[in-house]
């Protein structure tokens, strides 16, 4: 079988790169070294320049090259998509030098590594609160810089996040019931939390329908003596979200709950 010449081009080039790749990493000329590691990180050839960039780093230390080689790294981790490197190597350039070249968009970058390496808000969310940490600390510092107002930006998306997590969890105490205790108040106290955490989150018209949902499935679920006074909670809270959303999404539902505990109020002898 014959190689088409094209192919067999890329094969001799390919070839060639590996053979200059595995001569540089040979070499004992540092200069040479970092030369070739901004080659290949111009080049995009990321997981070359961070190998040669590993070893250069602590040999720059109290160099001339310090802060470049240093913040270089940062980068090449950053473009390769490992965040977490990345974020921990923008950290130690502004630690180490909070006045040189590259230290502000190290301390940006910092967070917004963190930012995309965020998990999904059923998840743990250790760094996402350290992103936020890092973005608080950069607006900060940098108050007046452009990136100020991204940062801003991102830390709401990361609150939002933090928001999202109580919604889940106050909907998974709602969806127990009275599985092993009365996770309906559970509910009830993790919806209310969150409002008072996030005042301003999309989420707000959610958590107040889950305490009225809560509300009114404990109250059907409860003994004939208890349901008046709760049932009256149910009333209670049906006006606590009628007034805060008077056209709000879930008016149908809560209008229905209403309806259901006055009915079981008015019922009662006088």
């Amino acid at each position: 079988m014959r190689v088409k010449p094209v192919y067999f081009l890329l094969i001799v080039v390919l070839l060639a790169s590996c053979g200059e790749y595995n001569k540089i990493l040979k070499s004992t000329d540092k200069d040479v070294k970092y030369s070739y590691a901004k080659k290949y990180f111009e080049e995009g050839k990321y997981s070359r320049s961070i190998t040669l960039l590993e070893e250069l780093v602590p040999f720059f230390k109290g160099t001339a090259r310090a802060e470049e080689s240093l913040y270089l790294l940062g980068q090449s981790y950053y473009n390769s998509k490992d965040y977490l490197s990345a974020t921990e190597m923008f950290t130690t350039y502004y630690n180490t030098y909070p006045k040189g070249e590259y230290a502000e968009p190290a301390l940006f970058y910092a967070a917004y590594g963190l930012y995309l390496d965020s998990p999904d808000p059923k998840l743990d969310q250790t760094k996402t609160y350290k992103a936020m940490a890092e973005f608080q600390r950069y607006m900060e510092e940098y108050p007046q810089n452009e990136r100020s107002e991204q940062a801003k930006n991102y830390m709401f998306e990361l609150q939002e996040k933090l928001a999202q997590k109580e919604l889940l969890a106050a909907q998974l105490y709602l969806n127990l019931g009275n599985y092993m205790g009365n996770n309906y108040e559970s509910a009830v106290i993790t919806a209310r939390e969150a409002i008072k955490s996030y005042p301003f989150s999309k989420y707000n018209e959610d958590y107040q329908m889950i305490i009225l949902r809560a509300r009114y499935e404990y109250a059907e679920r409860s003994t004939l003596e208890t349901q008046p006074e709760r049932y009256r909670m149910v009333l209670d809270e049906y006006f606590n979200y009628k007034n805060t959303f008077p056209n709000g999404k879930y008016m149908t539902e809560a209008d229905r709950y209403y309806k259901r505990a006055q009915s079981k109020v008015d019922a009662l002898p006088s």
